[in-house]
């Protein structure tokens, strides 16, 4: 990153004044982060606080690429939006956030879905890229994208109470290739969707991903290159771990056609077709009418001593073997708090011979 010397307004001086007084930054350093192009992958519960410091530290170019709008159950976490921003594309909601911050940078929303179509050039114009995404195939295309334009790319993560950050392809170090060779199979790494998490767990990883940033831009410190980082927010304790980079997993030529696949994440040829959905109205409809129904309630029983809309409680990970207890020629409709669990739960139903079969869509989020 070479600066073009930019100069600052009286109100520039005033507002990054801590910065100044800092031999290690001083005006110099200050020049390198306006001077900064940074990408922010992902607006959700790891991109607000990313973006919330590298704004108000003076990045002067950040993007904010993010296809999604802002649900409800967002704003547990994701500290750029309230509840009138509901519905809204989250890239446009922060963007206007964070001019209302810092109305000395440039902020560039790009509301579009990621893919290996388009990631080479949302990528091209940047330093340096932030990857607060929060699933494993769209690691797997930033990485390789920033392998194949020589892009640092840092890394977030989140599950639960804890979190994860590291450097990827800085100064020819490891990339995400080098600590994840392969990703997970199928229904190994579930979402926070189904899984929670804790509100502040991505404040506090973002914020660290966001010092990594400005370490990088600012040529300071001991970047985590090499090393991953682990937090446990529930112990608050830190640990580190390193790793080496493997040049089979640095040798890339070209992004993959369909990084979904590649996860598992796209439906195979031989893998069965997803099970007929019913919306929260025409369960209730169906409730009311007195048709015969099943109900199944395949969360775990702390989600459903919480709220509960009636019928048979059977955890997804438990209904293979209690089939028994329920009846094939009658109908069933399976919940969970999302979508996610129940069509999975009647995808087995339907293998297993079930005539009539629904999964609740979004869950009780529309219940």
């Amino acid at each position: 990153m070479n600066p073009t010397e930019p100069t600052f307004t009286a109100a520039e001086n005033n507002r990054y004044s801590r910065h100044l007084l800092l031999p290690e930054i001083g005006v110099a350093g200050q020049q390198k982060l306006k001077a900064a192009k940074v990408l922010v992958v992902g607006c959700g519960g790891l991109g607000c606080p990313v973006l919330q410091y590298l704004a108000a530290a003076g990045v002067g170019t950040l993007g904010l690429l993010d296809f999604d709008s802002v649900d409800e159950s967002n704003l547990q976490r994701q500290v750029l939006y309230g509840t009138a921003d509901v519905g809204r594309p989250k890239a446009e909601v922060a963007a206007e956030r964070l001019h209302a911050q810092n109305p000395f940078i440039e902020l560039r929303p790009h509301q579009t879905l990621l893919s290996a179509a388009n990631a080479l050039t949302l990528f091209a114009d940047y330093d340096l890229v932030v990857d607060c995404s929060d699933n494993f195939a769209t690691r797997y295309l930033v990485s390789d994208a920033c392998v194949l334009l020589g892009k640092p790319l840092v890394f977030g993560a989140i599950f639960k109470f804890e979190g994860q950050v590291s450097v990827f392809n800085y100064q020819n170090g490891p990339t995400y290739r080098c600590l994840h060779p392969v990703p997970p199979a199928p229904g190994e790494a579930p979402n926070c969707a189904e899984i929670g998490v804790l509100g502040v767990l991505p404040g506090l990883v973002g914020t660290l991903q966001a010092a990594e940033a400005l370490k990088i831009i600012l040529e300071l410190g001991e970047v985590l290159s090499g090393r991953l980082l682990l937090v446990d927010a529930l112990s608050m304790r830190f640990q580190t771990i390193r790793f080496r980079a493997v040049a089979a997993n640095q040798q890339l030529t070209a992004l993959a056609p369909d990084y979904a696949a590649f996860c598992g994440d796209a439906p195979a040829e031989a893998a069965p077709a997803r099970a007929a959905e019913i919306s929260a109205d025409e369960l209730k409809a169906w409730q009311q009418s007195g048709r015969p129904l099943q109900l199944l309630d395949v969360r775990e029983p702390h989600e459903h001593a919480r709220r509960s809309i009636g019928g048979q409680l059977i955890p997804l990970g438990q209904l293979a073997g209690q089939l028994a207890g329920l009846e094939p020629a009658v109908p069933v409709v399976v919940h969970c708090a999302s979508g996610v669990r129940s069509q999975k739960a009647a995808q087995l139903l339907l293998a297993e011979g079930f005539v009539e079969v629904y999964s609740l869509r979004n869950g009780l989020a529309d219940y």
